[in-house]
């Protein structure tokens, strides 16, 4: 038998669009004498479709589609698609098995993920029975994503002795996911003594990063075949052949650089945005996200927009005019001067306004993010966010300043990360395109004179380990202390992630790398005395 994974990137909603794409896969199929060929979970529709779910409108077009596609399918092909299956008003996350004409049959997932991202239970009814075809003289069994992950349904399954094991996956990317998965399926693989045949999406949605990476697992838990990561791909397993181990290949920054890079083309496509502007201050993470939009989008589609003031220096304003040049991507130069005067002025009539005070240094921030609001209203360009994990956690960042954009690229990865990636693309290029002074030189935001980052906040690396402690490892106080760190300034740290809560609530969605991101994997009130 000859199986295809047809790990695809569908949009979500967009049923004519995903349609199409895979009546494509499917006749492309045919040609090539394919007799079962699957595609991921929910990919008929897109994952994940959150409320459009309580829409009727959508669960009806859930069914028209389904109906449409299984008339492509012909001969003796069976074809395995995620769709939104309804029966007695209950909706279902399900596989509908297309053949001769028709939809065969239809699994519906058994075990639903409600934690981080994932709500299902709050859309989906669980599915009850183990299901399990024979094909060709094949037993086939079926699993949906969080099935596979879960002991009752690879318990049931090893009852059946299947000799294949379907999972149509929809599984979100992080840093070190893809090794827990591998792991995962192996030990599951040698459990039921099956091939695993792994079937996930490709794209983004959102925050989410879908990384493809299909693949096929024998009963001795080896990967055997292995799809394209972070792209679509069409993935074929012969029952007949013999294959031999393929070795797990990944590089832990590159990944991080190729999703953030898939994150920012997807985010833009598919909101019908066709270039984006960028604050470039001569820093490092504005170097970063626009070597990252540059990559995603082409340079003729990035614009970077340098707002200095009196408090940028030479060396920060050159390194901003450098980057854009060593990029190929076009700039301009608005000073802020006379527009920051000018506020000052007619401030000052009503209430005392130092030049230093933390409200002159946010009004130069805000003063920045009306230009890059300006540029985004005139010329329909969207704006990406620059600000990093680090400086989110804690609020080290303005409200209506440098937290205005559309969309977040460094908003899950932390500042050590940040120089990181600038060194891997600088590697990964014929010439240093992010310049060394940007990377040697001390943060600083350059709204008053001499300022530095860690004048502030605790020095970057320092920052970060207690941050991971707190915010993915949701560590106490007294526990992150006992680790050795400072009692005074883990404290502070502490104080300052529980108190800013309110303006991450405002930041803009960004693109999810770590573990625990802001926003659905972490949800923390805004009023709260509770400290940890």
């Amino acid at each position: 038998m000859k199986i295809a994974l047809a790990q695809i990137n569908p949009v979500v909603g967009d049923f004519e669009y995903n349609f199409s794409k895979m009546r494509k896969i499917i006749k492309e199929s045919l040609r090539k004498g394919i007799s079962l060929l699957i595609f991921p979970e929910l990919s008929l529709c897109g994952y994940p479709p959150e409320d459009l779910l309580f829409k009727p409108s959508f669960i009806k077009a859930n069914r028209k589609y389904i109906n449409r596609l299984s008339r492509e399918v012909r001969g003796r092909m069976v074809v395995i698609a995620g769709f939104v299956y309804q029966s007695e008003e209950r909706a279902f996350n399900s596989a509908g098995v297309l053949s001769g004409g028709k939809v065969r049959d239809v699994y519906s997932k058994i075990l639903l993920p409600n934690y981080g991202v994932f709500d299902e239970k709050r859309y989906f009814h669980p599915g009850k029975d183990i299901t399990v075809y024979v094909d060709e003289d094949i037993k086939i069994g079926l699993t949906i994503c969080e099935d596979i992950w879960g002991e009752t349904v690879v318990s049931g399954l090893k009852r059946e002795n299947p000799d294949l094991v379907v999972n149509l996956s929809a599984s979100p990317f992080y840093s070190g996911k893809l090794s827990l998965r591998k792991s995962l399926l192996a030990g599951r693989a040698k459990k039921m003594n099956s091939f695993i045949l792994y079937c996930n999406l490709a794209g983004a949605q959102d925050e989410l990063i879908f990384d493809g990476t299909s693949m096929v697992i024998n009963p001795q838990g080896k990967t055997i075949i292995q799809g394209r990561r972070f792209s679509e791909d069409l993935i074929i397993f012969d029952t007949q052949k013999k294959y031999r181990p393929v070795k797990l290949r990944h590089n832990t920054v590159e990944d991080i650089y190729r999703a953030l890079v898939l994150g920012v083309k997807d985010y833009v496509s598919k909101n019908n945005f066709e270039k984006v502007v960028v604050g470039v201050s001569g820093g490092i993470d504005s170097a970063l996200t626009l070597a990252i939009a540059k990559a995603a989008l082409g340079r003729e589609n990035v614009l970077g927009v340098i707002m200095p003031s009196q408090y940028t220096s030479k060396e920060t304003l050159s390194d901003a005019v450098k980057v854009c040049g060593n990029l190929g991507v076009k700039n301009c130069v608005i000073s802020i001067n006379n527009i920051y005067d000018s506020f000052t002025k007619e401030l000052s009539s009503f209430s005392h306004f130092s030049g230093f005070s933390l409200a002159a240094q946010n009004l130069q921030a805000r003063i920045r993010g009306n230009i890059l609001m300006s540029f985004s209203n005139q010329e329909g360009y969207l704006v990406l966010n620059t600000g990093n994990k680090s400086e989110v956690s804690v609020g080290y960042c303005t409200l209506y300043g440098d937290m205005v954009g559309g969309f977040g690229v460094l908003k899950d990865v932390y500042k050590t990360k940040v120089y990181k990636l600038a060194s891997f693309i600088n590697k990964i290029n014929r010439k240093k395109v992010i310049p060394q002074s940007i990377i040697k030189r001390p943060p600083s935001a350059e709204l008053k004179p001499n300022q530095k980052d860690e004048d502030e906040l605790a020095p970057y690396p320092l920052l970060d380990k207690i941050l991971k402690l707190y915010i993915e490892k949701d560590e106490c106080r007294r526990d992150i202390i006992k680790k050795g760190f400072d009692p005074k300034v883990v404290r502070k740290i502490l104080s300052m992630v529980d108190r800013n809560e309110y303006k991450r609530r405002q930041s803009p969605p960004g693109i999810k790398i770590t573990p625990k991101s802001f926003g659905k994997d972490r949800r923390m009130p805004i009023t709260c005395r509770f400290s940890s």
